[in-house]
Parts: C-alpha cells; sequence; structure tokens
C-alpha cells in the first residue's frame, strides 16, 4: 500500500535518470533540467492493465507496430503529407490490422473490440492516419460490411480491406450537416433501364467534406433519398439508403457525371485529402444499392423489413456507429498523450527559485499547474475505462445481436453519441490546457501539442456535431419516463420526483450488485463524507435525474400545441436537456470508472484509482458547485470543503504525476521532443508537488 506520506514524497516515486550527453544547445523558454526519470513502474504496470482492459494484446500489438513514422510530419507540404500519410496506410494494411473489424465469412476476424482498440491507439500518433484508416475501412469499408448483401461484400470487401481500392463515405451534404434523414441528394429508380440516377438537385446538396473525396477515392457510399415509382408511375420516396457509385477511373479522373473539388487546406489534418462532390445524373446498376433494410426488385417494386421509413433510417444508421465510438476513442488517446507531455514538461522545467533552498521551483509544485493538469487525468482514465465499456458492448451487439432488445440498444447508441461528445470535447480543451501548462516551448510545433490541437478540433465537429449528440441523449432520457407521466397531477408529480433516484438507483442495478452495496452503505445522506462512494454515486445520479425530471415537467407544456408552439417548447428547453444529457455521462462514466476500479487485483493500483475517481467526482462539484446550492444539495459549507479536498488531491496526485501518466504506456518514441530534452544538465527534480504549500 502507497501512504499519504509516500504520495508526496516526490513527482515520480524513483530516482530519476542521469542524463546522457547534452544535444546541441538551443533556444529554450527558460530553465529546463535534464529528463526526469521513469515513475513508479510496478504501479503503472498495475495501472495500465486497467486503462488497456479487454483488448491488452491488440494494445500490445499495435504498440509494437507503431514506428515515429507514424508521427505527424513537421514542415511538409499538404501533398506530401498526402503522401505520407496514403504510404503509412499501405504499411497498416500489411499489418493485417485492419482486418480485425470484418466478419470471418468477409475475410476478417469479426473482432470490432480489437480494430477499434487498434484505431484508438493511432491517436497517440498523426490523427490524418487514424482518421484516413476510419474512413477508408471503418466508414466506407463498415457501409459496404453492414448495408451490402452478400455477393456486394464479396465483391468490394477484398480490395477496400487490402487498400487495392480506396473508397469515399458521402454522407455530409453542404446543406444538410447532422440533419441526415433530410439529405437531398436523390436516387431515382430509371424503371426502363433498371438503373438508379444519381443526382445533385440543389446547390445545398453538394457532398462536402468527404474524407479521400479529393485525390484517393475511386468509390463512394452515397446516402441519397431512395425514389421509386409507385404502382401509378408517380415517385415514392423511402427515405435515406446507401449505394455504391464510381467517382474515378484508375488513373484518378473524375468519372462522366461526377465533379470532385479539393478542399484544400484546412485547419488540421492536412494528411486527409477532404472534398466535395457533385452528381449530374449519374447512373449506376440496380446492384449499387446496399439492400440490407431497403431492396429494389427487377420492377422498381420497393420493399423492407422495417415497415417505418423512420425507424428503418435510425435502424440503418445504428449499424454505422462504430465511427463516433473511434472517433471518441482517438480523440481520448490524443488528449492522454498532451497530458503526458504536459506532465512530463512540468516535472522538469523550473519556474523561479524556491526562498528556502535557492533551487528553481518545478512547474508541478503550484497549486495552479496541479488544478490545471491532475484533475484532467483522472478524467482521462475515467474516460478510458469508460471507452473501454461502450467498446465491449459494442463489440457484443455485432457479435449477438440477438442479445439485445429495443431498448439496451438505444441506450447503447445513446451512450455512444454521448462518449464521443463528452471525450472530444473534454480532449479539445485537454490538449489547450496542456499547450498552455508548457508556455512558449508548448507553441512550438516540434513539440507537437499545437499540432494535436489543430488535428483534434474538428472530432467535436465530425460523426455528429456534439451538441446534437448530446442533445441526442437528452432525448433518450426523456423517452424513459414519457410512459410513467401520463397525466400525473400535480402531486403524483411530486411523489414520483421524491422517489425517482432510488428507482433509479435500483434500475441501474439491474446488472450489478456493486452500486447497490456502494448505495446501501450510506447511512446519514447530509453529513456522510465527499469521499464515500455511496454518496458520490448518488450526487452524481441525482443530479442527473432531477434535471431530466424538470425537463420533462417543462416539455409537457408542448403536449396538443401545434407544431410551431411545441418547437418554441423544446427550443426554449434545449439548454436544460443538453445540461441532462452532459449530467447522465458524467454519472454513466463514473459508473463504469468505477466498475473498472472494483475489477483491479492490484492494492497499490486501486487505491491510487481511487483518488482519481474522487478527483473525477469532486471537480464535477467544483465545476458546478451553483446547481449543487442553487437546488439545496450541498451546502456552501460543503462545496467549499469539497474545493479544499480536491485541492488536497491534486497535490497528493501530482507527486505521482510520472507514473499516472506511464500508465497510459504511450510508445516512448511521442516523447523525443525538444521541450523535453533541451537545456543544461542541472540537479533533476528531486520533489515535485512533495509537500503542501509550495505555490
Amino acid at each position: 500500500m502507497t501512504s499519504e506520506t509516500d504520495v508526496q514524497k516526490s513527482a515520480d516515486g524513483s530516482t530519476p535518470g542521469t542524463p546522457t550527453t547534452p544535444p546541441p544547445a538551443r533556444p529554450a523558454f527558460g530553465r529546463v533540467t535534464g529528463p526526469a526519470g521513469p515513475g513508479d513502474t510496478a504501479l503503472a504496470t498495475a495501472l495500465q492493465k486497467v486503462l488497456d482492459g479487454h483488448w491488452a494484446d491488440t494494445r500490445r500489438t499495435t504498440r509494437e507496430a507503431m514506428t515515429p513514422e507514424v508521427l505527424s510530419p513537421i514542415g511538409l507540404s499538404m501533398e506530401e503529407h498526402r503522401e505520407h500519410v496514403l504510404g503509412q496506410l499501405s504499411r497498416l494494411a500489411e499489418t493485417g490490422i485492419p482486418k480485425l473489424g470484418f466478419r470471418k465469412e468477409d475475410g476478417g476476424a469479426g473482432d470490432a473490440g480489437g480494430v477499434l482498440t487498434a484505431f484508438e491507439m493511432l491517436g497517440h500518433g498523426d490523427l490524418s492516419l487514424m482518421v484516413k484508416a476510419g474512413v477508408q475501412w471503418g466508414l466506407f469499408g463498415g457501409a459496404i460490411s453492414n448495408l451490402g448483401n452478400e455477393e456486394v461484400r464479396r465483391k468490394y470487401l477484398p480490395d477496400a480491406i487490402s487498400l487495392d481500392l480506396l473508397g469515399c463515405f458521402a454522407m455530409t451534404e453542404l446543406g444538410q450537416g447532422s440533419d441526415v434523414q433530410n439529405l437531398e441528394t436523390t436516387a431515382t429508380f430509371d424503371r426502363e433501364t433498371g438503373e438508379f440516377v444519381v443526382d445533385t438537385p440543389t446547390p445545398s446538396a453538394e457532398k462536402a467534406y468527404i474524407g479521400n473525396a479529393a485525390r484517393d477515392g475511386r468509390l463512394a457510399a452515397v446516402f441519397a433519398q431512395l425514389i421509386t415509382p409507385d404502382k401509378d408511375g408517380e415517385p415514392d420516396n423511402h427515405g435515406v439508403h446507401c449505394l455504391l457509385v464510381p467517382i474515378r477511373d484508375s488513373d484518378g479522373n473524375d468519372l462522366p457525371g461526377v465533379t470532385t473539388t479539393d478542399h484544400g487546406h484546412k485547419g488540421g489534418l492536412l494528411g486527409v485529402d477532404n472534398g466535395r462532390i457533385r452528381f449530374d445524373k449519374v447512373r449506376v446498376p440496380r446492384e449499387a444499392l446496399l439492400d440490407r433494410f431497403g431492396a429494389v426488385d427487377a420492377d422498381g417494386l420497393y420493399s423492407s423489413s422495417i415497415e417505418s421509413d423512420g425507424a428503418r433510417f435510425f435502424t440503418m444508421l445504428g449499424t454505422l456507429i462504430r465511427g463516433r465510438v473511434s472517433v471518441g476513442a482517438a480523440s481520448g488517446a490524443a488528449a492522454r498523450t498532451a497530458l503526458a507531455l504536459a506532465v512530463r514538461y512540468g516535472l522538469v522545467r523550473r519556474q523561479f527559485d524556491h526562498p528556502e533552498t535557492g533551487k528553481g521551483i518545478p512547474l508541478l509544485e503550484y497549486r495552479e499547474h496541479q488544478r490545471r493538469l491532475m484533475p484532467r487525468v483522472a478524467r482521462a482514465y475515467a474516460y478510458a475505462c469508460a471507452q473501454n465499456a461502450i467498446i465491449a458492448e459494442l463489440d457484443e451487439f455485432e457479435k449477438f445481436p440477438d442479445y439485445f432488445d429495443d431498448r439496451r440498444r438505444r441506450e447503447m447508441e445513446a451512450h455512444a453519441a454521448g462518449i464521443k461528445a463528452a471525450v472530444t470535447g473534454w480532449a479539445n480543451e485537454t490538449i489547450s490546457e496542456a499547450r498552455l501548462a508548457c508556455g512558449g516551448a508548448g507553441y512550438m510545433a516540434e513539440n507537437r501539442l499545437t499540432t494535436m490541437r489543430a488535428d483534434a478540433d474538428v472530432f467535436s465537429t465530425f460523426e455528429g456535431d456534439n451538441v446534437v449528440l448530446m442533445q441526442l441523449v437528452g432525448k433518450e432520457l426523456l423517452t424513459a419516463y414519457a410512459s410513467e407521466f401520463g397525466d400525473m397531477d400535480q402531486v403524483e408529480t411530486v411523489t414520483f420526483a421524491l422517489n425517482m433516484v432510488a428507482d433509479v438507483v435500483q434500475e441501474k442495478t439491474r446488472a450489478s450488485t456493486l452500486w447497490q452495496k456502494l448505495v446501501d452503505s450510506v447511512t446519514d445522506r447530509e453529513h456522510t463524507d465527499l469521499l464515500d462512494r455511496g454518496n458520490q454515486l448518488e450526487l452524481l445520479v441525482d443530479r442527473s435525474e432531477h434535471l431530466v425530471e424538470t425537463v420533462a415537467r417543462r416539455l409537457r407544456k408542448a403536449q396538443g400545441e401545434d407544431g410551431s408552439e411545441a418547437f418554441k417548447v423544446f427550443n426554449s428547453a434545449q439548454d436544460h436537456i443538453l445540461a441532462a444529457g452532459r449530467a447522465h455521462m458524467d454519472s454513466w462514466v463514473f459508473e463504469q470508472f468505477v466498475e473498472a476500479i472494483e475489477a483491479c487485483e492490484d492494492e497499490d493500483a486501486r487505491e491510487m484509482l481511487g483518488m482519481l475517481a474522487d478527483v473525477f467526482v469532486l471537480d464535477v462539484v467544483d465545476r458546478d458547485k451553483g446547481w449543487f446550492l442553487e437546488h439545496n444539495r450541498l451546502t456552501t459549507e460543503r462545496t467549499k470543503a469539497a474545493t479544499a479536498a480536491l485541492n488536497r488531491l491534486c497535490t497528493k496526485l501530482a507527486g505521482k504525476a510520472r507514473t499516472l501518466v506511464d500508465a497510459f504506456a504511450i510508445p516512448e518514441f511521442v516523447f523525443d521532443v525538444p521541450m523535453l530534452n533541451d537545456g543544461g544538465v542541472d540537479a533533476p527534480v528531486e520533489a515535485a508537488a512533495g509537500a503542501e504549500g509550495l505555490g
């Protein structure tokens, strides 16, 4: 076991290594010591085991396959960067890793969790490579795999997997971003020729921001309104479906009727060739339709196993949620990389001399530096465990779909949307904060943080805008209460609200006795310590469920109103719905984190993870103390106590900061950056965060 005193002894729990021959002198932003040594190796290994999760072997294999060439190159032109990424994509194909995600009958390994984990690891390198891999095998290949029939899969998937055929996922349009259900591109069946006519009817219907569209893609999975003639010959729209449409020949030239445009320079991800696609009455055979959920016969007769257009649309998109899970996972990996860089720099960079010792004070000994980094390290652990949980659930869903009833499937899709929104938003904030924590050195491209920040930015937008996705989570929560509210009067509504938390906690424990044990252990709700795990659970669940219950009451006003008034009511409550979604994701992430902690067999690692869980909750309270005070969940004295406890824990964790980030198991070549290797060879840092009151 590691005592509190031990935690406060040193920054990394070991004697720092002896610097080797110093590199050539470079301009530096202040004094930097030689590199600090590694942390507590045994503890880092035990923590890594928790973070690596079920697919630890896949993580190890991917780490071993990664070389410095997977890092984002500095100083290349856009075209050179694109060529570099395409070369790395070919090397990735040769490893066989992309095969993991495809069914065995299609030449793969049927390991969805494995391929998602491997793609997550790419987030430690060049995010352009991760995105291009995701476009090729996750989106383009995934559309064929999940929506195509056996003949189509046999025809296209081998070449898509081997990279002999590069493709696009052509969903987003200039005028329709997140509103996929109302895409304008049309695919109209011509009964006389037996072909579909794919058309871009308006300028706003042009496909935009499409990966692989500007240069490399030859075949596009195009999402369009499927139109067939009815029995009277009139057009009948069956909603959005996906068709395979060739866009380039083998020499890279646009095919007749297809116009592609290069988006050129973007704010980041310069290794991905994003572009626009416009179709001018392009004809494709009837077999181009990916017909798993909707087919058209030779006479133009449409059929589907799902009667409702809306249900069919959401079922079709539900098979493509891998993209959201993958984006969240990779952005989490990028944020962990940024945190590891910032923590290592905070241990070797000294700022101002200590008045007693006369030695420079390491940045991580300052309270504000601890507060800006350690809560984010805690959240990095929580999100990593939550990401492992959603990947495991998606893997189970793809292997055993019959185990998932409609409710469980909707919950999984909502959590996939929520974790993507939560992690990508947090990653952008964290990478920016890590850049700031490294001062001027962090602003140098050679230290990777600025490129990482630019590349991760758009992760909050693609695969679903974060606001839209978090609203989806809030709306899904509301559906669970629609039947219960019914025609309740005010007394019944109040009674329902008073009993809600206990009922919800009971429901959440249906698959595990852990939560019930934790909740039952709390006997004094008002005075229990905020570090009590059961109290933490109830605090987060209560906040989430109160927000859902109150927004549901607001939305009841829209019942019976016409569309215009109902929209006004819903729109006026949008901020409330988003708050409910965010609060729910906090409680769900915390649940996954504590489940992972309980499964940890190493006693020292469990103690450290427990402190990280405490910081996670205390940080939630500190950030949202206004809500807890306004709703009488906590007194002023308790919120002050929470802040004080958060400060103390941040200091403790800063004493093991190097160990905590070493457990991320990021390939060591990632840290071969000037800000960690430059400068003099003064005495290394002895005790970052070694005592209270320093800074």
